[in-house]
């Protein structure tokens, strides 16, 4: 349906049928929240939602794009591609970054589906990023490695767009892998998959923020503020998830910058534990889960009042192991592990509770690791 939706918004825009498909998948983030751009461990996987971008040369010298789910179509010259504020920029953005590596983009029809929420916390930019990046080497001949596509992408987000993430979200998309959680060390951009077979409830809170408009370059700011002092007190540190909690509390930083560097430093030691617990054949801790909502929550202060709702919720649900907020915060969704079937039974019980708490309509998906960036079959 997906493949055939997207070639149906071409035909309907440009009258001819694509030349290629591709997609790249949301992910959710397992463990690791705000320790990407803080040189720490995250630990995300691909899930089965998707963003597919077709493509076909277009007789004129101009790129236009639209999409099933944004308002207004993008257009933008590929050879000298411009800022805009609004959900072209991140192709342009990618069409930028390969222009400044000698890959020089053709002129495009393009059109956009996807099943990713927006402003949800699963990352829809990098999706569409990495399934643009993909493409777009493709019609310029110069097809790269996923982890190629994940740094075009990400620089793309950071150097364009303006939003200062770090490489988890490009990574999850291009190099997901079925089955397996994708750790990656975020200072060295080493990555490894580690088996990862039970399924994760994704809960849409129905709160949308947006990256551009939220704390999140306030908080980035922040860290670096930590950074600094800390370096003044251990020149030796590397980075904010480099210092020990232990390091962090005999600092005595300044409020919050204290409860910031706490949270990042805590949070990428709880990635470890959590690998470990996979890599050894087990699951997921739920209490890991509920220690990093905490922190997320009191220490680094972007969790809502409806995410704490549904973190209070799935703990009080028989079979459900442990649940956080995922993605950067300030509204989207949250997360929650736990036996299979207790998942999916408690999944619209719990949207029926929250819509009666809240008075709008969320959405929830049961999901399992899958793969990353695809071309598909036309």
């Amino acid at each position: 349906m997906s493949v055939a939706a997207t070639h149906e918004l071409f035909v309907a825009t440009y009258g001819r049928r694509p030349s290629a498909v591709w997609s790249a998948p949301a992910r959710v983030n397992l463990i690791g929240e705000h320790t990407d751009y803080n040189g720490g461990e995250v630990l995300p996987i691909a899930i089965g939602q998707r963003t597919y971008v077709a493509i076909d040369n277009a007789a004129g010298s101009r790129t236009r794009a639209v999409s099933a789910t944004e308002a207004g179509s993008a257009e933008f010259d590929p050879r000298r591609p411009e800022r805009t504020g609004r959900w072209g920029d991140y192709l342009a953005g990618v069409v930028a970054v390969l222009s400044g590596r000698g890959c020089a983009v053709p002129a495009l029809d393009m059109a956009v589906w996807s099943d990713v929420p927006a402003g949800a916390g699963l990352s829809s930019s990098a999706a569409l990023e990495v399934a643009a990046a993909t493409a777009f080497q493709s019609v310029a001949g110069a097809a790269g490695d996923p982890f190629d596509v994940a740094m075009i992408a990400h620089e793309a987000e950071n150097g364009f767009v303006g939003v200062q993430s770090g490489i988890m979200d490009q990574f999850a998309s291009a190099l997901g892998r079925a089955g397996h959680a994708l750790h990656i060390w975020c200072d060295t951009a080493a990555t490894e998959q580690v088996p990862m077979h039970e399924s994760v409830l994704i809960f849409d809170t129905a709160e949308p923020r947006s990256l551009r408009g939220s704390r999140f370059n306030e908080r980035r700011a922040e860290c670096d503020e930590a950074l600094r002092l800390l370096r003044g007190r251990s020149p030796g540190v590397t980075s904010l998830a480099q210092a020990t909690p232990e390091l962090v509390r005999a600092a005595a930083l300044p409020a919050p910058l204290d409860r910031r560097a706490l949270h990042v430093s805590e949070e990428t030691r709880r990635v470890g534990l959590v690998v470990t617990a996979l890599a050894g054949g087990g699951s997921v801790p739920g209490a890991l889960l509920y220690e990093s909502h905490e922190s997320l929550r009191r220490n680094y202060d972007c969790s809502t009042s409806a995410l704490d709702w549904f973190v209070e919720r799935a703990a009080a649900t028989p079979g459900v192991r442990g649940a956080r907020l995922t993605g950067a915060g300030w509204g989207g969704c949250a997360i929650a592990v736990g036996d299979s079937g207790a998942l999916e039974a408690s999944a619209p019980l719990i949207a029926a509770d929250f819509e009666a708490a809240f008075g709008r309509v969320p959405r929830s998906w049961i999901s399992a690791a899958a793969g990353g960036v695809r071309a598909e079959p036309m």
